[in-house]
């Protein structure tokens, strides 16, 4: 049998036995709640009677551990305190001994049940009266600093007769921890977890109010059972009736939205999630992983349903605090000092956006760029970048920030910045180099370290001439707009761009530090999906000073267009440059139909197909001519031909009914603007498409609707075979839909598709519609889609979301 010595306050079940070489004492608790233990370790700091050993029921799990610390530690004790979490079926060997020995010896014990309802059987094993334990109960139950300072003195009572304290306060549900704010100064609401101050570990929430006072704002920080407790939500109201914040800090978990109102919606301000993180300190720092499963699956992919704005763990649990006057090893919530100064900075600048005129911010616009192509400047996915930057300076402009002359469209703009790309203007801004050795001095060592290996010294960068960085930005007015800098010099920049490992060189640091440090750019507005900044090397979430986002950007606040539907790239950035996604729609979507050669040979299929019914003596003739014509254009092999000629003619029937079918993109999208005319009811074709969540009612397909309705049975439009002959009715509100042949199921599904172009572009949005047609047999029953389901287009130009 092997004794560890034990080091962390979980072992992994007790394999081995462990000795905790506590030497004796008049009270010893054993609990396996670490917070309670060191919140008993707190108030012993201010009460050193009696004498006080904690342990962890976690590390005495195995048989011979117990027998250890009974001969050793508990058989010279006065007074023991075991809370058993899940009663005596929790602990049977050690609380039989411990019993034993209470008995034998004449200790007293109180056995306490470790929730918050009393257990008359662990009641039954203490040698204390019922009354004595219901006291001691009370006060782990209630917890906080007052009671647990009421814990030690009544066992001191207990053994040396002192006067016995008040019984124990209850901690109430939710309240007011901290009020820091005075007149005229701004005002941030912080709101934590009422059980950081049951476990009397309030040290983060204390840091970063004093953070934030340190900024000149104040802090209104409140403890809360949930943010879904109704008594909570209205503290939360009440106490931000009279002051509404400039920023809120939610230090809670979980999600608020599929559980009511959010109470932290009503303020209108931006929101900061908070981490006080279980995961170990150690493991974050030296990985890259950032914060384990839970953590992050609590304090960061759900609190952003509620729109969150991703900020940093600020505190990590830590077992590495050895408190020598209890021979503790306390693992509890330990504050991280750089931590907590970067998301009191974030958020003082959030508050420095909001309340700064509109005509005195200073914003930066930057433009994606991949992969750094001439032919791909500031490409964005599905959307018109250069044309969305002139929206944005436009509704800028309209209102109230000062906006200088800028170019009219997009197209002149990318001119001018491509110019300014290949060869340096007088008037375009520059760093010195002292400025940026100012600013590069300030980064962590292994940082520059890093850099300094990769690319060398800032005078060999290529942006760096006769003294000073070139940075091809153009100012107009306080309005900042620039291509994003590649990663590494546009050296293999397909391979580089997502490249973990690779740092960023000394031009792209200095164009980051212009902008935040010359500049003074008060937000950043990254226009498109998607830049490289939330790709650069670092941790994945929770990133520490040494994560070169944070190295680039620092604590301005972020905003960044992004379309709607690529939510996985979106997060990155949400999570590691805490970035606010302003989802933008796709490109306007539309039928691919078929044109040129695809088009010729659709027509000689219909023939072909026709001519069998009719004149078979074209057959041969026309299947030759098919077949080349396939060979010729080399769709053989997108059709996947086999050499059966018709087996051929019917997977290229089949290829080009599903071609004519695809969904493709017709045009870019342009920031603020929404489809007109045939591009927004092909849109809307496109959307209403394919059903939403289980199908029923206004949440099924429009062409599936209109199959049903048009008497159609079994046939689905979304499923079927493309090529099959059809052999259902054919419906003259259909067929007048186009002059084509109608012989399969495609041809039925491009009907149908017709159709709903035109219900759609007749402003038949909601159902009922009834139609008779005379001499189709019964009436046309149509149940439109939910309205909800087709999206709210029309909006206004984008305006930056942060008002006077």
């Amino acid at each position: 049998m092997h004794l560890l010595a034990t080091t962390s306050g979980v072992i992994d079940g007790a394999a081995e036995a462990v000795d905790l070489k506590q030497t004796p004492a008049h009270v010893v608790v054993l609990s396996a709640a670490d917070s309670e233990l060191a919140s008993l370790a707190r108030a012993h700091d201010l009460e050193p009677e009696p004498s006080l050993r904690l342990a962890n029921l976690l590390h005495l799990q195995h048989n011979m551990s117990v027998d250890l610390y009974i001969d050793k530690t508990l058989g010279a004790a006065k007074l023991i305190v075991l809370r058993l979490l899940g009663g005596a079926g929790y602990w049977p060997y050690g609380l039989d001994q411990v019993e034993a020995l209470a008995r034998d010896k004449g200790i007293a014990l109180a056995v306490l049940p470790g929730d918050q309802h009393p257990d008359p059987q662990l009641t039954a094993r203490s040698t204390l009266p019922a009354g004595d334990c219901e006291r001691l109960r009370h006060y782990l139950v209630n917890g906080g600093a007052a009671n647990a300072g009421g814990f030690l003195r009544y066992c001191n009572h207990l053994i040396a007769g002192t006067q016995a304290p008040e019984p124990a306060t209850e901690l109430a549900s939710c309240g007011i921890y901290r009020d820091t704010c005075t007149a005229n100064q701004p005002l941030a609401l912080l709101v934590f977890y009422r059980s950081v101050m049951e476990g009397g570990q309030t040290a983060p929430i204390d840091a970063l109010v004093q953070a934030l006072r340190g900024l000149g704002i104040g802090c209104m920080a409140l403890y809360v059972a949930s943010l879904k407790d109704k008594t909570s939500a209205r503290l939360i109201a009440e106490a931000m009736a009279r002051h509404p914040p400039d920023i809120a800090l939610n230090a809670t978990s979980f999600a608020v939205a599929s559980g009511g109102g959010d109470p932290l919606a009503a303020f209108d301000c931006p929101v900061l999630q908070v981490v006080l993180a279980g995961t170990p300190e150690d493991a974050w720092r030296d990985g890259t992983a950032g914060l384990g499963a839970r953590d992050l699956a609590m304090n960061v992919v759900l609190p952003e349903l509620d729109g969150r704005i991703m900020s940093r763990a600020i505190s990590f649990k830590s077992d590495s605090h050895w408190h020598e006057a209890t021979q503790c090893r306390l693992v509890t919530y330990r504050e991280v000092p750089d931590r907590v100064d970067f998301v009191a900075d974030l958020a003082a600048n959030w508050v420095r956006l909001r309340n700064t005129k509109a005509d005195q911010r200073k914003v930066a616009i930057i433009l994606a760029n991949y992969p750094n192509k001439d032919g791909r400047i500031a490409n964005g996915v599905g959307y018109d970048t250069p044309a969305s930057t002139i929206a944005i300076l436009d509704a800028m402009k309209a209102a109230g920030y000062f906006i200088g002359d800028y170019p009219a469209t997009g197209n002149d703009l990318i001119t001018t910045l491509s110019s300014s790309r290949r060869q340096p203007r007088p008037g375009d801004p520059k760093l010195a180099a002292t400025d940026y050795q100012t600013h590069f001095d300030a980064l962590a060592h292994a940082v520059r370290a890093q850099i300094i290996d990769r690319w060398g010294a800032p005078e060999t960068d290529p942006f760096f001439v006769d003294g000073v960085f070139h940075l091809a930005i153009k100012l107009y007015g306080n309005a900042a707009v620039a291509i994003q800098p590649a990663r590494g010099y546009n050296i293999d920049p397909k391979a580089t761009y997502h490249d973990p490992a690779l740092v960023p060189p000394h031009g792209y640091l200095a164009f980051y530090f212009w902008l935040r440090h010359h500049f003074g750019a008060q937000a950043i507005i990254h226009n498109g999906k998607h830049g490289n900044l939330e790709w650069l090397p670092g941790k994945a979430n929770a990133l520490s000073a040494n994560c070169y986002p944070e190295v680039a950007l620092g604590p301005l606040p972020q905003l960044y267009p992004f379309i709607v539907n690529d939510p996985g790239e979106g997060t990155q950035a949400k999570r590691r440059t805490g970035a606010v996604i302003i989802d933008h729609l796709t490109p306007p979507l539309t039928r691919a139909e078929t044109y040129g050669p695809l088009k010729d040979l659709e027509a000689l299929v219909d023939e072909y197909y026709l001519a069998s019914g009719l004149d078979r003596r074209r057959l041969a003739a026309l299947k030759s001519q098919i077949l080349d014509l396939t060979r010729n254009h080399r769709l053989d092999l997108d059709a996947g031909f086999t050499g059966d000629e018709d087996g051929d003619l019917l997977r290229l029937d089949s290829f080009l009914c599903d071609l004519k079918e695809a969904q493709i993109r017709d045009g870019l999208h342009i920031l603020g603007t929404s489809p007109e005319g045939r591009l927004e009811t092909d849109l809307l074709v496109a959307l209403t498409r394919v059903p939403r969540r289980l199908g029923e009612g206004g949440d099924q397909s429009l062409i599936r609707a209109l199959s049903n309705d048009f008497g159609f049975g079994d046939f689905d439009p979304l499923t079927c075979d493309m090529a099959k002959p059809w052999d259902g009715p054919r419906p003259d509100a259909l067929a007048s839909q186009t002059g084509d042949p109608w012989r399969t199921n495609g041809d039925t599904v491009e009907r149908l598709e017709l159709g709903a172009q035109l219900f759609l572009s007749q402003g038949e949005r909601k159902g009922p519609v009834a139609q008779q047609r005379e001499g189709e047999g019964a009436g046309l029953q149509h149940h439109a889609p939910d309205p909800l389901i087709l999206p709210r287009l029309r909006r206004g130009p984008l305006l930056l979301p942060m008002g006077e």
